[in-house]
């Protein structure tokens, strides 16, 4: 007979009562303990479970959770874009893997903390754990498909819930919560363990490995490229690097280690030259289109970047420009789809002015160009960005009208999706391609038709890229993340 959920007694690990704290890493560490205890008991009754049969109860461990109450408006520096919320009540937000998130943690309760002179308080959250993610950091522990076990899933553990794994906090339609706390944080703890699962997935490295400062391509030819800078960069003991992940989490910290090809390629290849704190680089190989440029900000967002960067190809659109120009997107034509449910077209997408100053600044250094002179090989304007790769196949009147009403100077399928994106999710944006084909005047990118030019500047374009992301590295997190990011009423975190 089976047996209702309302039947069975619920099950829970004891864990210390919840606690009000001032000091950041006590909280934090108190996060951790909350959180093994809730993730340990899952993991071992689920393996009893497994091996046993149906237990006869139903199991449950929570997420913790951080919560602020405040009474009064902060007097904070208005300059600053975060670690404070907008008005007296209460906020929270529920909390995963505060051991990959620690650093985050702290530095945000630390501004909270300062800025509101009033304590955090940590303990568990309405929100139960699903027993997929408790699991997820065990490789030997897998959750079998609904069936496979001789007890349905559900009836003894949580699994994923919809109603918490959800964009409402950051497309600004979420509701209090029952008790009337605001979101704290920009995801809740069971959509961050999803992006999670979904990036050890689609980019085969585990997402400890991802670093604060992303670059997007959408050719396999950076990989290469990155790769030797990283060898070069492990072999100077003063460049800060210490090691360069590839697929399959294969990491080395030597320039001479030996990294095996990859038997299968994930859908996203992905490498991290990783420093201690963070601030290393990961290149992402997103491939062509806007639902795969999509997909990775969507589970990249959840790691809280600092800023994203596409480097990628792209077709010329004016007469002036040759293959292997370069292109510093200053405004974006949204014609890619993906996001209209998300972010509505008549949504203008900024240029944020720190990047674009970090990407003008790299072309100059690695060029050796400057001013007036810099006119020669790279152009600033509108970047289109399309869903049909083949759209010059058909009537182009139509295209080729808006384009020249938007005053674009080129066009892929990847960089509004991206800084749409950015956009939405608060990740600092920005653009610079390089122009491979000029569809629109004759030149199709075909075998045999790179000049040495273009070469030459593929070859630099990606070192342009690493460019900018060390010198945004050396500036104030307050001057990246920019105002523009921000809503009337926005989360404390980042």
């Amino acid at each position: 007979m089976q047996r209702a959920e309302t039947e069975l007694k619920v099950v829970s690990p004891d864990v210390p009562e919840a606690e009000f704290f001032t000091d950041p890493d006590a909280a934090v560490a108190r996060l951790e303990e909350l959180y093994r205890i809730g993730t340990d008991f899952l993991c071992s009754r689920f393996q009893t479970a497994l091996a046993e049969g149906h237990p006869g109860v139903r199991f449950r461990a929570f997420y913790p959770e951080i919560r602020l109450a405040t009474s009064s408006y902060a007097h904070v520096d208005s300059r600053l874009s975060f670690g404070h919320v907008s008005a007296p009540g209460v906020h929270a937000t529920s909390v995963t893997r505060p051991d990959l998130f620690g650093n985050y943690l702290r530095q945000q309760l630390r501004l909270l903390i300062q800025n509101h002179d009033v304590p955090v308080r940590i303990g568990l959250s309405s929100t139960p754990i699903p027993v997929h993610f408790a699991v997820a950091s065990d490789e030997t522990v897998t959750v079998p498909q609904e069936g496979a076990a001789n007890f349905t899933l559900r009836d003894v553990f949580d699994v994923p819930d919809l109603s918490t794994t959800n964009d409402d906090i950051v497309n600004g339609t979420a509701k209090p919560a029952p008790d009337g706390a605001e979101p704290l944080a920009p995801f809740t703890a069971q959509r961050v363990d999803y992006s999670l699962a979904r990036l050890a997935h689609y980019t085969a490295t585990d997402p400890s490995h991802f670093q604060n400062y992303v670059l997007f391509t959408n050719y396999q030819f950076y990989v290469s490229e990155f790769e030797a800078y990283a060898r070069a960069k492990l072999a100077d003991p003063e460049s800060g690097y210490t090691s360069f992940v590839s697929t399959g989490n294969v990491e080395i910290t030597g320039p001479d280690e030996v990294i095996a090809p990859t038997v299968k390629m994930p859908q996203m290849p992905t490498y991290h030259l990783k420093r201690e704190d963070g601030s290393g680089i990961t290149l992402v190989n997103i491939g062509v289109g806007p639902s795969n440029a999509k997909t990775a900000t969507d589970h990249i967002a959840v790691l809280r970047p600092h800023a994203w960067i596409m480097v990628g190809h792209c077709a010329g659109l004016r007469n002036t420009q040759a293959l292997g120009d370069f292109v510093l997107a200053h405004a974006y034509l949204r014609e890619d789809r993906v996001l209209d449910n998300d972010l509505p077209v008549w949504v203008p997408i900024p240029a944020l002015a720190e990047i674009q100053v970090a990407l003008e600044d790299a072309v100059e250094e690695e060029t050796q160009l400057e001013g007036y002179d810099l006119k020669r090989v790279m152009r600033t304007g509108t970047v289109a960005s399309v869903d049909n790769r083949n759209w010059e196949l058909r009537d182009q009147s139509g295209p080729v009208h808006r384009l020249s009403l938007s005053r674009s100077i080129a066009l892929d399928m990847e960089s509004a999706t991206i800084a749409a994106n950015g956009y939405r999710f608060r990740v600092p944006y920005g653009t610079l391609l390089c122009v491979s084909d000029k569809p629109l005047h004759g030149e199709l990118k075909l075998p045999g038709m790179a000049s040495d030019f273009y070469k030459t500047q593929v070859a630099r374009h990606l070192m342009i890229g690493i460019r900018a992301m060390e010198h945004l590295r050396t500036m104030p997190l307050e001057r990246i993340h920019s105002r523009k990011l921000r809503s009337f009423e926005e989360t404390a975190f980042l």
